[in-house]
């Protein structure tokens, strides 16, 4: 299906380049997270980059027949300080997704019958809240000067939805079996 209403297509553009940024502010924070004896943290880092990584795809997908060039605005979180900033700066951005962003795009494409895009901004949406919990637990223990339990972490390939151990037998996002989870 393709986009028939510009707003959200906008909406969709703005996402992708803020998924893509934190993509790759995640994976920036993880090796510093490793590299000052966060292992655990840095690994939570690499596998929510990755779920954002399938937010972005997703948004992509949706826009796959809007060709051109387009100037992107995106809100992103800046600065690479010390473990605890850095999970604030995560924390920062996935409530900013939570409460503001996603929100108005997911009831602007309600509102425009935006199918694809609906579905794509609220699985984003849900997963960003696990984001948050994650990175609130993640800060708790680095404040304390402890690295998160070293248990495995499953992101949802078409979703993004993450959980820490093996809670879940699918994902109770999208539907998709558990055996397809990526693990970090």
């Amino acid at each position: 299906m393709s986009l028939k209403n510009a707003m959200t297509a906008d909406f969709l553009r703005s996402a992708y380049g803020g998924e893509s940024m934190a993509h790759m502010r995640y994976l920036i924070w993880g090796d510093s997270a490793e590299k000052d004896g966060f292992p655990n943290i840095g690994r939570l880092f690499r596998g929510v980059a990755y779920a954002e990584q399938v937010h972005a795809t997703n948004h992509f997908n949706v826009m796959k027949e809007q060709v051109g060039d387009s100037t992107v605005a995106a809100g992103a979180v800046f600065g690479h300080t010390n473990i605890v900033e850095n999970l604030q700066g995560a924390i920062n951005g996935e409530l900013h997704e939570i409460d503001q962003m996603y929100p108005v795009y997911l009831e602007t494409a309600r509102f425009q019958e935006e199918k694809d895009a609906q579905r794509s901004f609220h699985y984003a949406l849900e997963a960003e809240k696990i984001h948050a919990r994650l990175f609130q637990e993640a800060q708790n223990s680095a404040k304390e000067g402890k690295d998160i339990r070293s248990e495995t972490i499953y992101i949802c390939p078409v979703c993004g939805f993450t959980e820490i151990g093996d809670e879940v037998e699918k994902c109770p996002v999208c539907g998709v079996k558990k055996d397809l989870f990526k693990a970090f």
